[in-house]
């Protein structure tokens, strides 16, 4: 046995050595393209000539070619607008070659050729996922939603349609547009901006509006090794828009069905002669009414954005984005219905709220400031801090008892709802801090991408939610098949928002945390193979006015591995583990960190050179600690438990870029199964369904836009989404389960020199489509609908 197994060692060892001796024998192309005035060219195709050998620059202007054999080569670059540049190299062994190129074009034709080029396929994260990795070579499945799929689909703020781009992402309804609370994965994922994370409660951030939005990635599983701690199901980071040195503008203008108008102004430009002082002018308004009578949500941003670039190594960035949104109550699009009715028992547009409540008010502030310094064109510095500030004012309307029951004040019949309003008045502050280093070096035949970093972050979260008022009496309650929207039998509510938030808060959360990581990707057989070694210290302290402070620490760990059987395919696995801070008051034990670890394994590829990329991945998730909403929780004190254990595992599929010239499409499905694998919770079994996903989920939207003759620059889009075993946000599962989703929108656009004029129809069945659960305390059903068939048509300039 001792001589086999030596044999086989040896046998091992030699083809690992001949390996590397054959990956030895190739060189490598890199280089750098700038336009006019020095500005980087990104997304410019370097290829050379006859051969299968190409890249894309980076946002740096940086291009990088491996496993080049050694010989002669005419390096061309190239994209559509821009006249092909080429030259002669010479490529020789275990060397690298190095090519710059000056391109005389400007930064408004190489705009141009990003979006001629692919609409909607993005090869390369933004720096604020830390990586240095195409999205092809990274061991983890990470979508990208870009801007151009934002604008063709006529979206306007975070949960306004983002998810039907990304597979096994859904929503739970039940913050309708202020909060926008994704579940992927089994879970509620982690909301990020600019890499930094924005969740100070269960109920934030709010939703985004995409005026101030260049694109989304969302990264499925951990991502504590690169972002500040995260949920094990995963994330989405909002990357804003940042100056890019061109002078240009462009104004916007939707209009809509249910009193839907909405202005944005895009401005972009130098501030000085040298282009070194940079500056960047986001901002919308927008009045939007419902198809339920009596709502609103009307929305105001600025978003201005300064950078300086002190010479070529060293720049400064300053950010600051603000939201403010004046809303009718939140809660204003339930419907809650008898537990002997169901479902949708009213029509599509019925409502149980009461005209003549105050509107509910929210100011969201973020400010950051960024530091970068280039060391060499291998090493860069980061750093980076953010302030955060939240203040909402408000109600949140939710019944006391729903018919036929029993009140304190004597029974109500079938129909008859006691209507209450609760006050929401909250406040949350975050200061969070990141620095990190980027690095590349080799050590033998062997590459390293270096990064590493710490992170520090204090927030907290304060809401007093412990005032409501009865709208309705037992001897006159608001009856659903009869209803009365004048005065309230019980009147309106007197509640006191003058006494100091933190005199009247009955929630008060807060985190402290402070973490460092390292992480090595190592590159074997000129990058071929690479293997990601990685992992996080994080220190936690936990606050609230429930409980006594809680501290914790904690390792994870990841690896992963990605190998590239052929330039444009390649393979990963990956192995991670995330710890999180939670927030809430728990009923069962003592309020603790969660813990979980990913097993993940995947395949990607790009198609005809990069077009089109396909991305297949299958996971394991195990969380702990996790806490679910405890089924006596009500809005006015939301309660918590420590679940124990649960296991979420699925498949995921997605396909993005474009098909041939004009065509784009985006595709995906994902198969998600979650389950409770050890219980804390009385009545809450193991082999329990968690709520809050669909256990099939399916989209696409293709898109075609007519490249040459008399109509040129005529597209129209088609896209659907469907969902099936549609699980519930609540543990309480009723006599109904929600029925199988299916959405079907479509539209068309006209694009002449400046000017492009898109029209959208949503729901174009005309389906009653809903979301809903069923509350145990209420014996109720409640649903939330969404709007039958809609439009919206806009007009953009660019100037």
């Amino acid at each position: 046995m001792k001589i086999i197994f030596s044999k086989r060692v040896y046998f091992f060892a030699l083809l690992l050595c001949s390996l590397n001796m054959m990956a030895q024998e190739f060189g490598k192309v890199a280089g750098k393209i700038s336009l006019s005035g020095n500005t980087a060219a990104e997304n410019i195709s370097v290829t050379l000539k006859g051969t299968k050998y190409s890249d894309v620059t980076t946002v740096s202007g940086q291009y990088e070619i491996t496993r080049v054999k050694p010989g002669s080569y005419t390096i061309v670059v190239r994209a559509v607008g821009i006249s092909p540049v080429e030259a002669n190299i010479v490529v020789t062994a275990k060397q690298t070659t190095t090519k710059n190129f000056a391109l005389n074009e400007s930064q408004e034709d190489l705009q141009e050729v990003v979006i001629t080029k692919n609409k909607y396929k993005q090869d390369k994260p933004s720096m604020s996922l830390r990586l240095q990795t195409p999205v092809l070579e990274i061991p983890q499945n990470v979508q990208i939603v870009s801007g151009q799929t934002l604008k063709d689909q006529q979206i306007t703020s975070m949960s306004d349609g983002v998810i039907r781009n990304v597979s096994g992402a859904v929503r739970l309804e039940h913050w309708g547009d202020l909060y926008t609370n994704i579940t992927m994965r089994g879970s509620q994922i982690q909301a990020f901006r600019n890499g930094f994370n924005v969740v100070s409660s269960y109920w934030g951030p709010l939703t985004e509006d995409m005026s101030f939005v260049d694109h989304i990635e969302f990264v499925k599983g951990p991502a504590g090794f690169m972002l500040s701690s995260g949920d094990p199901s995963g994330l989405y980071n909002v990357v804003t828009k940042k100056p890019t040195g061109v002078t240009k503008g462009e104004v916007s203008a939707i209009v809509g069905s249910y009193d839907f108008y909405r202005v944005s102004l895009d401005l972009d430009g130098k501030l000085d002669k040298k282009g070194k002082l940079l500056y960047r002018f986001n901002g919308a308004a927008q009045k939007k009414g419902s198809f339920r009578p009596y709502e609103h949500n009307d929305r105001y941003v600025i978003a201005p954005v300064i950078s300086y670039q002190f010479d070529d190594k060293t720049k400064l960035t300053f950010e600051y984005n603000f939201q403010y949104a004046n809303m009718t109550e939140v809660g204003s699009y339930y419907v809650f219905g008898p537990k002997a009715g169901g479902y949708a028992t009213m029509p599509r547009n019925f409502t149980m709220t009461a005209p003549g409540l105050p509107d509910t008010n929210i100011q969201d502030h973020s400010g950051y400031l960024q530091f970068e310094h280039k060391f060499d064109d291998n090493w860069k510095l980061t750093a980076q801090t953010s302030y955060f500030k939240y203040i909402q004012q408000g109600y949140s309307s939710w019944p006391s008892a729903v018919g036929p029951s029993t009140t304190a004040n004597g029974p109500i019949g079938n129909g008859d709802i006691i209507r209450n309003v609760g006050i929401w008045d909250a406040d949350s502050n975050m200061f969070l801090g990141q620095i990190f280093v980027n690095g590349k070096f080799n050590t033998g035949s062997v590459s390293h991408k270096i990064l590493g970093g710490i992170d520090l972050g204090d927030k907290d979260y304060m809401a007093d939610w412990g005032q409501s008022h009865d709208l309705d009496t037992a001897a006159n309650p608001f009856n659903i098949f009869n209803p009365n929207y004048g005065t309230p039998s019980n009147g309106f509510p007197q509640f006191d928002h003058d006494t100091p938030l933190s005199q009247r808060a009955g929630g008060l959360y807060g985190s402290e945390y402070a973490a460092g990581y390292i992480q090595d990707e190592l590159g074997f057989f000129q990058n071929r193979l690479r293997v990601t070694l990685a992992a996080r210290y994080t220190w936690i302290k936990m606050t609230s006015s429930y409980q006594d402070p809680q501290e914790d620490s904690h390792i994870t760990p990841r690896a992963g591995v990605s190998y590239s059987i052929t330039k444009d395919f390649a393979v990963y696995g990956l192995y991670d583990q995330a710890f999180l801070p939670q927030s809430a008051e728990v009923t069962n034990g003592k309020l603790r960190p969660l813990t979980g670890n990913n097993l993940e394994f995947g395949v990607k590829k790009d198609w005809f050179d990069g077009a089109w990329n396909t991305s297949l991945s299958a996971y394991r998730i195990i969380k702990k600690n996790e806490l679910t909403a405890d089924p006596n929780s009500t809005p006015q004190k939301p309660l918590s438990m420590i679940l124990g254990e649960k296991r979420a595992q699925g498949i995921e599929f997605d396909l993005r870029g474009k098909i041939f010239d004009g065509l784009n499409l985006i595709a995906n499905y994902a198969f998600t199964e979650s389950v409770v694998t050890e219980s804390n919770v009385t009545g809450i079994n193991v082999g329990a369904i968690v709520p809050g996903y669909s256990k099939h989920t399916a989209n696409a939207w293709l898109n075609y836009t007519v490249q040459s003759g008399k109509v040129k620059g005529l597209g129209a889009s088609i896209g659907g989404t469907f969902l099936d075993g549609r699980q519930t946000d609540t543990w309480g599962e009723g006599l109904e389960k929600l029925p199988t989703y299916f959405k079907l929108d479509g539209g068309l656009s006209y694009e002449i020199g400046k000017v492009k004029v898109t029209a959208n129809v949503f729901n174009i069945l005309d389906k009653y489509l809903y979301s809903g659960s069923y509350y145990e305390w209420l014996q109720a059903y409640y649903w939330q609908a969404e709007a039958g068939r809609n439009f919206r048509v806009g007009v953009t300039y660019k100037f």
